[in-house]
C-alpha cells in the first residue's frame, strides 16, 4: 500500500520502498509556529504532515524531524529535535524494529519530548532530540561492518543538522557504535574514553534511578533500601547495574527478568551467592508487573504501564530507567495515582546518563563533583529534591506525580539559554530555508 493516506500504517521497510520509489533520499517535518502548521518537503508526504498536525498526543509542537534513507544497506534514520530552548536538543540513538511507521514516528516523538523534560527537570542548558535507526531485519545487526556503514551514514546526517541536534548512546547501541557516528560528526556524546569521553553512561543512569527509589521509600516513611524486595524488569545495560548497586544497599531479594536469555545466565553469574531470582520472559508480556515487591523497577522499553497492567501491580513505589513507561500519560498516570502508588516518572530518576553526556562536553574527569551533586541531597535540581518535591506537591494538590513533574518540566523548558538563546529554532529555519533534503 503506498497511498498517501496509508503511509503510517507502511512498515519502515515499505516506506524506504515508497521513497525510493518517488526518488526521495532526504525529507523533514517541521512545525511553523507562525502558521501553527505541520509542513512537509515534499508533497507525497504531506499525509505525515497531516497525521502530526492531528496527533493530540505525541506531537506537541515539535520543531522538527530531519530523516534519510541509509545509501547501502536501506535503513530508514531519523533526528527528532522536539523543543530547542534550552540549547541543542540532546538524546541518544536508538536502533530498533518497528511494526509500522506511526509505530516509528511516536517513539521519536515521545523519547524527544521526554528528553525535554529530563534536561529541563536535570538543570542541564539542553534541548530535547532523539536519534532512531529503524532495523532492516533484511540485513545481519551484528555483522560489524553493516554496523560501521549505518551509523557512519547516521553521523553524516547529524553533522548536516549543523549543531540543532546531539546525539549519543542509547538501547541498541554502544560505544563502537558511537565511534563510527564520531567518526563522521563532532556532535556525538558517549564516546570511548580512548577518545576523549567517558564511554558508557549505563552504571551513571543506574544509581540515579536507585537514588529515586530511596528519595521515594524516605518520603513514604519507610527508611531505606536496605531489607526491602525489589522488582527489576529488564537486565540490559541499565536494569544490570541496577541490581548490583541494589545488593550493594543491602535489598533483601531481588526479582527480575528479561527477553533475552544471556541476560538473564550472565547476571545470575555474577548475583552468585545473593538472593537473586530471575526468568526468561516473551516479548510482550508484562505478568510480572505484577509481582509482590515494595519497589517495581521497569528498565525495559516504555508503554508497559496502561489500564491492563496497572491494576495489577502490587508495589507500593514504580521507579525505573525505562522512557515513557506510561502507555497514555494523560490516562494512566490517574490510575496509577488513583491505586495509592508513588510513581516516579523516568525523565525525573533516569537522568544521569545524559548528565555525565552533558559533562563529557568540557571535559572527562574521575569522581566528577558536579555528578556527584545529582546524587546527593543539598543541590535544589539532584534527583533526591526534586523527587521529594514533586511528590510533595502531588500530595499537597492532589494531581498525580507524572502530571506535576510534567509542569515543572515544561516550564523551565521554555526558558531560553542565558547566551545563545532559542539557537536551536534558528537552524532548523535555516535548513528550510536552504533546502536541505535537496542536498
Amino acid at each position: 500500500m503506498t497511498e498517501n493516506n496509508g503511509l503510517k500504517c507502511l512498515s519502515p521497510q515499505e516506506f524506504v520502498r515508497f521513497l525510493k520509489q518517488q526518488e526521495i533520499s532526504r525529507f523533514y517535518l517541521v512545525y511553523d509556529r507562525k502558521t501553527d502548521q505541520v509542513i512537509s518537503s515534499h508533497a507525497q508526504l504531506q499525509s505525515l504532515a497531516a497525521f502530526l498536525q492531528a496527533d493530540k498526543r505525541d506531537f506537541m509542537q515539535h520543531e522538527g524531524m530531519f530523516f534519510q534513507v541509509d545509501r547501502e544497506y536501506g535503513t530508514l534514520q531519523g533526528a527528532f529535535i522536539h523543543r530547542t530552548n534550552r540549547g541543542s536538543g540532546v538524546g541518544g540513538l536508538r536502533y530498533w524494529r518497528y511494526e509500522t511507521m506511526e509505530e516509528y514516528l511516536r517513539d521519536g516523538l515521545r523519547l524527544s519530548k521526554g528528553m525535554t523534560r529530563k534536561n529541563a527537570l536535570s538543570g542541564l542548558w539542553w534541548g530535547g532530540g532523539k536519534g532512531i535507526i529503524a532495523r532492516n531485519e533484511d540485513v545481519d545487526k551484528n555483522d560489524p561492518g553493516v554496523r560501521a556503514s549505518v551509523f557512519q551514514e547516521y553521523g553524516r546526517l547529524v553533522s548536516s543538522l549543523r549543531g540543532c541536534y546531539i546525539t549519543a548512546e542509547d538501547v541498541g547501541t554502544n560505544v563502537t557504535d558511537m565511534t563510527n557516528v564520531f567518526s563522521q560528526t563532532r556532535f556525538t556524546i558517549c564516546i570511548p574514553p580512548a577518545l576523549g569521553g567517558s564511554g558508557n553512561p549505563s552504571i551513571s543512569t543506574a544509581a540515579g534511578v536507585v537514588c529515586g527509589m530511596e528519595a521515594a521509600l524516605e518520603f513514604m516513611g519507610k527508611g531505606t533500601l536496605r531489607g526491602k524486595t525489589v522488582a527489576v524488569q529488564g537486565l540490559g545495560n541499565v536494569g544490570e547495574p541496577v541490581v548490583r548497586i541494589l545488593f550493594e544497599k543491602g535489598v533483601k531479594k531481588v526479582i527480575a527478568c528479561d527477553i533475552d536469555p544471556g541476560h538473564v545466565e550472565q547476571v545470575k553469574t555474577e548475583m552468585k551467592g545473593k538472593n537473586f531470582e530471575a526468568k526468561v520472559i516473551p516479548r510482550g508480556d508484562n505478568s510480572f508487573l505484577g509481582v509482590e515487591c515494595d519497589v517495581l523497577a521497569p528498565c525495559a522499553l516504555g508503554g508497559i504501564l496502561n489500564p491492563e497492567t496497572i491494576p495489577e501491580i502490587k508495589a507500593g513505589i514504580v521507579c525505573g530507567a525505562a522512557n515513557n513507561q506510561l502507555e497514555d500519560a494523560e490516562r494512566d498516570d490517574r490510575l496509577i495515582y488513583e491505586r495509592g502508588i508513588l510513581y516516579l516518572p523516568d525523565f525525573l530518576v533516569n537522568r544521569m546518563g545524559i548528565v555525565n553526556s552533558a559533562y563529557e562536553e568540557y571535559g572527562h574527569i574521575e569522581d566528577d563533583p558536579l555528578m556527584e551533586r545529582h546524587l546527593g541531597k543539598d543541590w535544589e535540581f539532584s534527583i533526591y529534591r526534586m523527587v521529594l518535591k514533586v511528590l510533595q506537591r502531588s500530595r499537597e494538590t492532589g494531581e498525580p506525580s507524572a502530571r506535576i513533574a510534567i509542569e515543572m518540566a515544561d516550564k523551565l523548558s521554555i526558558e531560553n539559554h542565558p547566551i545563545i538563546g532559542h539557537r536551536g529554532q534558528q537552524i532548523i529555519a535555516s535548513l528550510v530555508a536552504d533546502r536541505w533534503h535537496e542536498a
